[in-house]
């Protein structure tokens, strides 16, 4: 880390900080659906038209994601537009890693799953063991940023796995999965308001399970009717839900109903 990175990690008590973050709301919740079926029907459609190869196209999208976050970790504060994009782009480059190991180097499905469930763990242990928070309501330095991000990487690409397994490799269909998805979501939803499961587990349980939920939605919408879909096509549908996510943000942009109060930092919040 350099000291210039460790100095804003290390902010001066009681000077304001900005959550870099959206609040969880409904629009954070339909967005995120949004942007992770985006990235399965997207990457789908960049790699069968783009000529350059799935290899080709994951560094390409790889390129964007670093140059993207590179302006959201200098933003000073959450700017809808740059972090919805981040996310979009996330999902593109995480479906696309998922990718790259099952169909160019013959990775079964069932061992990146295992592998990115075990390296998300792994990310979580770290975060906290340094932080002593998962909490995404404090993401207020650079360092926390990281980990947020990092984790974010890894749900996109342990739901790509976990999708692709349950609804083509254990044959349950694209309708099918979602509605899987969304049920186990909708369990830990009863779970957090019903038995007082722990807000920050809750949480990251819903979102890890929205991506495969997305993916299964967008395949369905996308593939053709032989394979189990309804035939719009990756274009399409593409079009469709980024456009929906464009008014959406747009909307937050204007209104900030989704932008987290500045806090006072206090002397443990380094």
């Amino acid at each position: 880390m350099t000291t210039h990175q460790a100095s804003l990690d290390q902010a001066s008590p009681g000077r304001p900080l900005l959550n870099k973050v959206p609040e969880v709301t409904v629009f954070f919740w339909v967005i995120k659906i949004l942007c992770t079926t985006v990235g399965e029907t997207a990457a789908d459609y960049l790699n069968g038209n783009l000529g350059l190869g799935l290899t080709g196209t994951s560094l390409v999208m790889t390129v964007l994601l670093i140059v993207t976050l590179l302006f959201q970790f200098r933003a000073p504060r959450y700017v809808p537009g740059l972090y919805w994009l981040a996310v979009v782009l996330v999902s593109v480059v995480g479906t696309l890693i998922t990718d790259n190991l099952t169909d160019n180097l013959g990775i079964p499905l069932e061992a990146t799953t295992a592998v990115f469930g075990v390296a998300l763990i792994a990310t979580f242990a770290a975060w906290y063991a340094s932080e002593r928070t998962l909490s995404i309501h404090s993401i207020r330095t650079p360092r926390r940023e990281a980990y947020y991000w990092a984790a974010i990487l890894l749900t996109f690409a342990l739901g790509t796995a976990a999708g692709d397994l349950v609804a083509e490799q254990l044959d349950v269909g694209y309708w099918k999965s979602a509605l899987l998805f969304a049920g186990v979501i909708a369990l830990v939803a009863a779970a957090h308001y019903l038995a007082k499961l722990d807000a920050v587990w809750s949480f990251w349980l819903a979102y890890i399970l929205t991506r495969p939920l997305g993916a299964s939605l967008g395949d369905y919408l996308s593939q053709d009717p032989d394979e189990g879909g309804l035939g719009l096509g990756t274009v399409v549908t593409s079009v469709l839900f980024l456009a929906t996510i464009l008014l959406l943000v747009g909307y937050l942009t204007v209104t900030r109903a989704d932008e987290s109060p500045a806090v006072e930092v206090s002397p443990q919040e380094g």
